[in-house]
């Protein structure tokens, strides 16, 4: 069984991750910023574009392949999933023409049949929240290669989310971080691990 916890860059997913693994005593698996893609797409993005995003599906499966393999018992919280990669990061590429329409359309088309063959999550944690809150937990954490990343860009991101999460059908918890702080407030990050546990236990029964 997994947990997958998503959202936008800056919603701290890497931290409800590390959160969620110590208190359920959970392996925690982290996104992969590794990609023998990522060089050339920076300097070349609609050329490269549709191989960043093929390499992200196959880790991507992968991953969640061996998971599906563990034995009984050992559980799993996962830092970012193969649904955003198409339905967020893809989409953004393509609407920003970067990904073109053919490579689109095959991209995903293999994102379509691979999903279909995957173990789900047995609860998707949507971390929501507004680009001044994002701006916010970026600015914080201070990491260099994330300082250009801008509001206008951010937003796109988050109507793409929004658009995808609408339409998930699996077991979903939406948290709202601008009204829970759960990195800076003790009380919102208990209130939060509780109702996860919650949905767990509840979806075990």
């Amino acid at each position: 069984m997994y947990i997958a916890i998503t959202g936008n860059i800056g919603s701290g997913k890497t931290y409800l991750t590390e959160l969620l693994s110590g208190r359920l005593g959970w392996e925690a698996q982290y996104e992969e910023s590794e990609n023998p893609y990522i060089g050339d797409f920076y300097e070349d993005m609609r050329r490269w574009a549709f191989n960043l995003q093929v390499y992200f599906l196959g880790k991507r499966q992968r991953q969640i392949d061996g998971i599906a393999a563990l034995p009984e018992g050992r559980n799993v919280v996962v830092d970012r999933t193969i649904y955003e990669d198409a339905r967020v990061f893809a989409t953004n590429l393509h609407h920003a023409g970067l990904l073109s329409s053919r490579d689109y359309t095959t991209y995903m088309q293999l994102y379509n049949f691979t999903v279909d063959n995957l173990l789900r999550p047995a609860l998707l944690v949507y971390l929501r929240a507004s680009v001044p809150t994002l701006v916010s937990q970026i600015q914080r954490r201070g990491r260099a290669y994330e300082s250009s990343i801008d509001g206008t860009y951010l937003e796109g991101l988050n109507r793409l989310y929004e658009e995808w999460i609408g339409t998930y059908d699996g077991p979903k918890l939406v948290i709202d971080v601008d009204r829970e702080d759960f990195v800076t407030d003790p009380a919102s990050r208990e209130a939060i691990l509780a109702r996860i546990e919650e949905h767990i236990h509840g979806s075990c029964k």
